[in-house]
């Protein structure tokens, strides 16, 4: 096995220069570096992170724990996350994923497995985690979900505000009669994306119809089976606004299924832009929530922590923007009255 003196051997110099080298430290020139870089490739050197490890007093391990994986995370909103810490951790460090649902007795986490912890919050229902991560000597973020206490660490994105210009465009387009498949209650997602909606029918002084709001569970399936009961209303909504992407296919093939036109028929706005949505047809007009870049943040924040640094961002707000694209018509006045 290669090691790091005999790289040092071939390139004729220290074995410190070669790990700094190796470590990308800015106390060694980047000619050495890159030259170091390119003998430790020719070589086919593999680190020893055990090794490493013993020397850092590190377990190259992060924790990412979630809310729930069984119930309102989608597969796309999970891939988002770990591609976004991942971009951020370099290939000595592993990710350990769990659901805090999942844990029957905090008092059995083996906290000394991790470097640091990064919580994907999704519900209040996890905010018992919180509180007993903040009596361990571990460093943690707390991402997706706002929190009140501004002695951690929290990166979200404002979804309230997201969704409240999303309605605001369809509003301008002439829809009136605006239904909603909400997410799970309990989620503070779901509640903030509903705030968004009634903020907007409020502030255009529309009437709050409460037979247009259902409740799902951020599945494909969840929005095709409420989508099936909205089309039962003697009264059908012009515009469905559906509360993450996952809920809004399943509601545009309970549509198409049922005979609609999208978006000729009844329109359809998502949440959160995830890139399969782009290629319906038509193009699904959605709020892109910045949750790679959420992730990639937390991380960043999170490996200052480990590294003992100091930060001056607790509490950060990421903007979300609107992606129109095709599944929202222009309606003639005359078709909402």
């Amino acid at each position: 096995m290669v090691t790091i003196k005999d790289i040092a051997k071939t390139a004729g110099v220290s074995h410190t220069t070669v790990s700094r080298a190796l470590n990308n430290s800015p106390l060694i020139k980047e000619a050495t570096r890159k030259k170091i870089h390119e003998l430790a490739a020719e070589m086919n050197y593999v680190p020893n992170f055990n090794a490493k490890s013993l020397v850092n007093q590190k377990n190259y391990m992060i924790g990412l724990f979630f809310s729930s994986i069984e119930e309102g995370t989608s597969s796309s909103f999970l891939v988002d996350v770990i591609k976004g810490i991942h971009s951020r951790l370099d290939e000595s460090y592993g990710l350990s994923v769990q659901g805090i649902d999942e844990i029957q007795n905090l008092e059995q986490i083996n906290f000394q497995r991790y470097d640091g912890i990064i919580i994907m919050s999704q519900s209040d229902s996890d905010q018992g985690f919180i509180d007993f991560l903040k009596q361990q000597q571990i460093p943690f973020v707390v991402l997706n979900r706002q929190l009140e206490d501004k002695h951690i660490i929290n990166i979200s994105a404002d979804d309230a505000a997201g969704v409240e210009t999303a309605i605001d465009y369809a509003i301008s387009q002439g829809h009136r009669k605006i239904a909603c498949i909400g997410g799970i209650e309990g989620f503070r997602s779901a509640r903030e994306r509903k705030a968004g909606l009634i903020n907007s029918l409020t502030k255009h002084h529309l009437p709050i119809n409460v037979t247009y709001f259902f409740e799902g569970d951020y599945s494909i399936e969840g929005g095709f089976q409420e989508m099936k009961k909205i089309l039962l209303l003697k009264d059908l909504p012009t515009l469905v606004f559906c509360a993450n992407d996952d809920m809004a296919i399943g509601a545009i093939r309970a549509a198409e299924e049922s005979g609609l036109h999208i978006p000729q028929d009844i329109s359809f706005i998502g949440f959160d832009d995830i890139p399969f949505v782009a290629y319906l047809n038509p193009p699904l007009t959605t709020v892109h929530k910045p949750i790679n870049e959420i992730s990639r943040q937390g991380t960043e924040l999170l490996l200052n922590l480990i590294a003992g640094n100091q930060t001056t961002s607790s509490q950060v707000k990421i903007p979300t923007r609107l992606e129109i694209r095709k599944s929202v018509a222009k309606l003639e006045t005359e078709k909402n009255l």
